[in-house]
């Protein structure tokens, strides 16, 4: 799966849900209090961030998506600070306010990097304080392409099925991020997003990942949903449909400092995917990378557009070279995971020439990764003969690697690659040189599981050994 950034800037996206502000306060916490076994922390710093709903709607408007967003907050200073807070962040806000319960806040103290104490102040919104939440929502759905609703039970959603039918009514995919074990009320949704806890407590631990997929399946068809998404944590995630094999993406965090907003960046990036025109499996890489981002830094943030496309270009820059045949069945069972498709050529590639430049261009036209096995320097001595290879192994295969058209190098030790092949089993078999397609060594296997043959002629009517006998006579 080839990542690519999405035109963020055309999605148009409402967010409904519960809002909330976090509050940090840093400071060294260098004693115990004599009053009581705590620490004491001096506050240096202190900094507020739109969370929950907000902070969804605050990832999507960073990617450069136009962001509306509903919620209930209180008639307080707190919820005119999130107000402004995310609307200099470009989002469009249209809450209701409460004149008797605060607007949500939980305040985190922290010190060198780890939470102390969390301390939460709310109350749970009742069925009057979302009085013409349903209303707005209406008056803003015929601009929207896909509806986010962000569940943290705190009382917002009292209404989510309406607004689901207001959603489907629309023709627009509604993803739900869900909370608690009553996804009844989720039902008719596009897309629901739970973690693994969640998603156990709804169907119970599940042993292993076949169980996982099962569960998942009868779940979407009981509550007529089209996709599940489940996020595992350092396990990844996995995409469950009823029509398609399941997607499993490894998790992507090289260093986990707080996994606070995880989840809402998560459903932020896919939903904003999703109006920018990808496709479901699509969407879910990019949220993918993107959690691994965010979980990199400290507390609720958001991940701006710049900063993933510089993520997707690394990505497409990393899991490319040299390989053992143990690391290349790993990357080829992922890469067909996603729906590549794999081309195989193999040689000695002795001398690097511009007929195996423009060969190898045109191989990899017929799938989506190369791979390029090459005969190591004692398989090329029984080959090619005595003071062959000119170059060794190691050498071939970095100039290889730095091919643009290659994915990945291996060599092997047999005469032919036929052993790669039957542990690989590539959809596109390619072959360059004078050979007909039954000289194609190897390429009866292929056929036999309904892969394809090619048998390419290198351009310019290149050849090694002609180079090497031209090299003897200069030589002579």
């Amino acid at each position: 799966m080839k990542l690519e950034m999405p035109a963020f800037q055309e999605a148009r996206l409402l967010v409904i849900g519960d809002v909330m502000l976090d509050r940090y306060w840093h400071g060294a916490a260098s004693r115990v209090s004599p009053e009581a076994p705590v620490a004491v922390v001096r506050v240096g710093n202190r900094e507020d961030r739109p969370g929950g709903a907000g902070n969804v709607a605050l990832n999507i408007a960073a990617l450069g998506s136009a962001t509306r967003l509903i919620g209930i907050v209180g008639e307080d200073e707190t919820g005119s600070e999130l107000h402004s807070r995310l609307s200099a962040a470009g989002v469009y806000c249209d809450f209701i306010k409460s004149d008797d319960k605060p607007t949500i806040t939980k305040l985190r103290v922290i010190s060198q990097h780890q939470q102390l104490i969390r301390l939460d102040f709310e109350q749970p919104f009742e069925p009057a304080d979302i009085h013409g939440l349903f209303e707005k929502a209406k008056a803003l759905i015929d601009d929207t392409q896909v509806l986010v609703l962000s569940d943290y039970d705190k009382g917002a959603l009292q209404e989510i099925q309406q607004l689901i039918e207001l959603g489907r009514s629309h023709g627009i995919p509604i993803i739900v991020d869900p909370k608690g074990s009553n996804f009844e009320k989720y039902r008719g949704a596009t897309l629901i997003t739970p973690n693994l806890t969640e998603f156990e407590e709804v169907v119970g631990h599940c042993q292993n990942e076949e169980e996982l997929v099962n569960k998942g399946l009868r779940l979407v068809s009981d509550l007529d949903l089209e996709a599940m998404l489940i996020t595992r944590g350092e396990h990844g995630m996995t995409l469950i449909r009823p029509d398609s094999p399941e997607l499993h993406l490894p998790a992507r965090a090289q260093e986990v400092f707080d996994v606070t907003g995880a989840g809402d960046t998560v459903i932020g990036v896919l939903a904003a995917a999703m109006a920018a025109g990808d496709n479901l499996a699509d969407a879910t890489a990019l949220a993918n990378l993107s959690a691994g981002l965010v979980v990199g830094k400290l507390g609720t943030a958001a991940i701006s557009g710049p900063e993933l496309r510089r993520a997707i270009l690394a990505e497409q820059n990393s899991g490319r070279g040299v390989m053992t045949s143990e690391q290349l069945l790993f990357a080829v069972q992922d890469a067909k995971a996603h729906g590549e498709k794999i081309v195989f050529t193999n040689g000695c590639f002795d001398i690097i020439h511009a007929g195996h430049v423009g060969y190898l261009a045109e191989a990899k036209g017929f799938g989506d990764r190369l791979i390029v096995a090459i005969n190591n320097d004692e398989s090329v001595r029984r080959v090619k003969g005595p003071g062959r290879p000119i170059n060794p192994v190691e050498r071939r295969m970095a100039v290889l690697a730095g091919l643009e058209a290659v994915d990945w190098v291996v060599n092997f030790s047999e005469d032919t690659p036929e052993k790669l092949l039957q542990k690989l089993q590539p959809e596109v078999l390619v072959k360059g040189g004078d050979y007909t397609l039954d000289q194609v060594v190897g390429g009866e296997f292929v056929q036999s599981y309904g892969g394809i043959v090619k048998a390419l002629e290198f351009l310019d009517n290149c050849s090694t050994s002609a180079i090497v006998e031209k090299m003897k006579e200069v030589g002579e």
